[in-house]
């Protein structure tokens, strides 16, 4: 039995000696900043901001043009700017490391369903993205022009992206798995001058054609006027309609090589967009939200080296679909100087087996990965530390949805013993951690160690008081590199403050429930606005969840709390079976149990329903809201766009069992 909060892991006296958070505290003490661990960093990294990003700034070399003015304007968030007066270029700093060891190690390795596992080499990388973007210059795409992708998790997805960037092009990306309405959803805001995109893709055995899709998309974005074709799809080459001019991936690469001295990088100030990322989008327009090169790096060198504890020669492989977020963090490792593993299909297939054998063959010593895919390896009998060879492995880390304290156990018993590995959790909006942790911390079961270095993240209740051992709103009080610069179309900044700045005037109300204990570790408990009303008493849906993940036999739940409009709730558990199980009286009856005994009697269901599949968005996150918003009698083409969910058919039972309650 493993309680919330018992100790898991603690690092050894030479893993903490050696670990990059030790190497910047020297770095800082040499500068005359005495500090003795990770919450005394911490605390003066927020009390100090503009004086912490300098240092990390100088510490990692970071290349900048121009005179420095400020490194943190005066003016409160969301119109803070960083390191104004200097230039820089986001890949530029990925590929400045070519030259700094040898060409010919690999930067990337990467395979796919229809791909053997290979490597490419920096000097390759390097290369193609020289060459891909002289090509992109000479076809009139520059600076402030967006670039967008329809493409999986390829090295050419890769280069393009870094290609786009290095001129100064604003990048955006949507994965191919995603309806053709959800990728209008997302691009046409952007009004993009280039696509590039693949002709279909293979997942989990199965290939896709999205010849089609793509025609219908492309008819949707005016503006663009090159379409660059990769054939990944199945069978013969297939070309979509287009209104401009299609070109061959491969046709872009002829000619002479670009030397990386003749090469020019574009570089902007630091309120020039770097690339657009999108919310998910199940309901409305998905927010088109910018980041910027300045900011980006920072963040990724803070937290790749400072919370992930990665160094030079390390290898990251973090499993993601281009329509993440974590996709845009991958080139963390580069930036480090280290590989970066890359794979593009089915997480589970043909087995759970699938990503811990790419882990063994590329060496992985930093892994990211979602607790629900670790609860389908448990659940499969796998046990990754004994079936396969880790012994690279160092870190591990659990994003994505909160981790139960019983799978960041069973992470370190079945995994490995010495392993850092950790819950965190971040957004698509900082585009990194908020709640993240470090090695000179111990790990704890069903705990994120710490709050991100220069995250100024409390809880506050609903008078705005900061609360600690209670539940309250997870919230950022000060500026951060990361935030985005804008909304794309929102120049007044009105859908960005409506976002995030009218619960708490002046303070980032990210919308997750959370609590912190007194030696600063947290547990965050849902989103806010699917936060369960239980006879005037506030639940976390993950309380629920962690308990349903014990049950035998219960592959996935989802919770749910309807008001009836006369001050009272109806509270239903849908459960999803695993293959050959069934939802019977005993079932529900242990359920019941279980959640009386572990929870409380308020954390007991009205109505334990069996539902065929738990609706999920493309990222993987249970749709609590737009059910919910269901029930309460929205139609369905307004809570939720089928296009940005992973099973658009697991919504259509909640739309019948919605209409025979009536």
């Amino acid at each position: 039995m493993v309680n919330e909060g018992d100790i898991l892991w603690t690092a050894s006296a030479a893993r903490r000696e050696a670990a990059p958070v030790t190497q910047f505290l020297g770095f800082l003490a040499d500068r005359g900043i005495a500090l003795d661990g990770y919450p005394a960093l911490h605390a003066w990294s927020v009390r100090d901001p503009a004086a912490f990003w300098l240092a990390l700034r100088d510490y990692f070399g970071i290349e900048m043009d121009g005179e420095l003015d400020q490194v943190m304007t005066d003016a409160p968030m969301p119109r803070t700017r960083w390191f104004t007066g200097t230039r820089m270029n986001y890949a530029e700093q990925v590929l400045r490391h070519e030259g700094t060891g040898d060409p010919n190690r690999a930067m990337l390795h990467h395979c796919s369903e229809t791909r053997p596992l290979a490597s490419m080499s920096w000097a390759e990388v390097g290369g193609a993205v020289r060459k891909l973007a002289t090509r992109l210059r000479a076809l009139g795409v520059g600076k402030g022009d967006r670039v967008v992708a329809y493409m999986p998790n390829l090295p050419e997805t890769v280069i393009a992206m870094l290609a786009s960037t290095a001129i100064g092009a604003t990048w955006a990306t949507a994965a191919p798995e995603f309806g053709p309405q959800t990728v209008i959803d997302r691009f046409s805001q952007i009004e993009p001058k280039l696509v590039f995109a693949v002709n279909g893709y293979r997942y989990g055995g199965k290939d896709f054609d999205r010849t089609d899709d793509l025609t219908r998309i492309l008819a949707e974005l005016p503006t663009a006027e090159r379409l660059v074709m990769l054939d990944t799809g199945p069978g013969v080459a297939k070309r979509p309609a287009f209104h401009g001019e299609t070109l061959d991936w491969d046709a872009l690469f002829t000619g002479a090589d670009v030397p990386r001295e003749a090469f020019r990088y574009e570089r902007v100030p630091s309120d020039h967009p770097l690339w657009t990322l999108f919310s998910s989008g199940t309901t409305g327009l998905p927010k088109p939200i910018v980041h910027g090169h300045h900011g980006i790096v920072l963040e990724h060198l803070k937290n790749g080296a400072m919370g992930l504890d990665f160094a030079p020669g390390d290898t990251y492989f973090c499993y993601s679909t281009t329509g993440w977020m974590v996709w845009n963090t991958l080139m963390t490792g580069p930036l480090l100087n280290g590989t970066v593993t890359l794979y593009d299909g089915h997480p589970t297939w043909p087995d759970a087996g699938a990503l811990w054998r790419i882990i063994e063959a590329t060496r992985v010593s930093h892994f990211g990965v979602s607790p629900t895919f670790m609860t389908m390896v448990r659940q499969q009998g796998i046990v990754p530390g004994r079936d396969y060879d880790l012994s690279a492995l160092r870190s591990m880390f659990l994003t994505g949805s909160p981790a139960t304290p019983e799978i960041l156990a069973w992470v370190h018993q079945a995994v490995k013993a010495d392993l850092f590995a950790t819950s965190q959790s971040g957004g698509t909006e900082v585009c990194s951690g908020i709640l993240a942790g470090s090695v000179l911390l111990p790990v704890r079961a069903g705990e994120i160690q710490y709050p991100a270095l220069a995250c100024d993240a409390c809880a506050l209740d609903e008078t705005g008081t900061p609360v600690v051992g209670e539940v309250g709103e997870l919230v950022i009080r000060r500026p951060m590199p990361s935030m985005p610069l804008f909304f794309w179309g929102d120049r007044d900044f009105a859908r960005y403050t409506d976002s995030y700045f009218t619960t708490y005037p002046g303070i980032w109300h990210h919308g997750d429930r959370v609590r912190f204990n007194d030696h600063g570790g947290s547990v965050v408990l849902g989103r806010s606005d699917a936060t369960l009303n239980r006879f005037g008493v506030r639940i976390g849906s993950a309380e629920i969840y962690r308990t349903m993940e014990g049950i035998d036999g219960i592959a996935d739940s989802l919770i749910l709390c309807i008001e009836d409009g006369k001050g009272g709730y109806y509270m239903p558990l849908f459960v999803q079976m695993q293959p050959g199980a069934v939802l019977d009286d005993a079932a529900r009856a242990e359920i019941v149990r279980r959640l009386r005994t572990e929870r409380s009697p308020r954390h007991v269901p009205d109505e334990i329903v069996a539902v065929p599949e738990i609706p999920t968005t493309l990222t993987g996150k249970k749709m609590e809201v737009p059910v919910r918003k269901l029930l309460l009698g929205q139609p369905a083409d307004r809570v939720a766009s089928r296009d940005a969910m992973k099973n658009p058919d697991a919504l259509d039972w909640f739309v019948r069992f919605a209409a025979a309650r009536g």
